[in-house]
């Protein structure tokens, strides 16, 4: 096993350099408007929506002992880290761990009992949508707290929308049933294991998940003097 991890809580040393952020989308005028036209003023407009891309070591202060460590685990495990650990992103001063999704229950087992990284705690789950990151739409966060060494780390795990599937962690967290079913609920991934996935805002038997990005806006027509204005998701379309 590694030597101990420095006992400071003190923030990061300044971290190695970030790869070129990955580009999953541009977006065209004001509000992305693809179908009659913009009228906004803004058609030229271009934006990029980027996420962040890999760090290259040395990743800073106590970032580079967690992965060193969680690395010798994996490996003890015979495990290969490279095909575990997708990539480490440090970013605004927070390590960042992609995770491949079937390897999630080891890595946060590993992160939460070896002594050196005492990873205990668990502030839930997270979903979020990203339609054009393609074959990653639907990414899963989960921000884990040491408070045996006062740190704070980040894990990252991804799975298609054709495949919306996550092992759930709740044996090694039980504090994330609720966080899953949430996440399951508004955004769709199917946490694999979890004890009682049932949903925790919507109705039992609704259909969707109404935080993914395609979600359809609803409304109903609204009549006034003698005209009838459409929905707002049938007005016209953006993207």
């Amino acid at each position: 096993m590694s030597d101990n991890l420095p006992a400071s809580s003190a923030g990061p040393a300044a971290p190695g350099s970030p790869a070129a952020p990955e580009t999953i989308a541009v977006r065209h005028g004001s509000f992305g408007v693809h179908d009659a036209g913009d009228t906004t003023g803004f058609g030229g407009l271009q934006q990029a929506f980027t996420l962040p891309g890999e760090t290259g070591r040395p990743y800073g202060g106590w970032f580079d002992g967690v992965v060193d460590i969680l690395e010798e685990l994996l490996s003890a495990d015979g495990l290969t880290p490279g095909e575990v650990i997708e990539k480490v992103v440090v970013d605004r001063d927070q390590l960042v761990l992609f995770i491949v999704r079937e390897h999630l229950a080891t890595v946060a087992r590993h992160l939460r009992d070896d002594q050196d990284l005492r990873f205990e705690f668990c502030l839930g789950t997270d979903g979020v949508h990203y339609p054009a990151d393609t074959g990653r739409e639907l990414h899963a966060t989960y921000p884990l707290l040491s408070v045996t060494h006062n740190r704070f780390l980040r894990l990252e795990v991804t799975c298609p929308d054709s495949d919306p599937h996550i092992p759930s962690i709740v044996d090694v967290y039980p504090g994330n049933d609720w966080q899953e079913r949430e996440t399951w609920d508004l955004i769709g991934i199917v946490f694999d294991g979890h004890p009682s996935l049932t949903r925790t805002a919507m109705p039992d038997d609704w259909v969707g998940h109404p935080q993914r990005k395609d979600y359809p806006l609803g409304g109903i027509p609204v009549e006034y003097k003698g005209a009838t204005v459409p929905p707002a998701d049938t007005r016209r379309s953006y993207n």
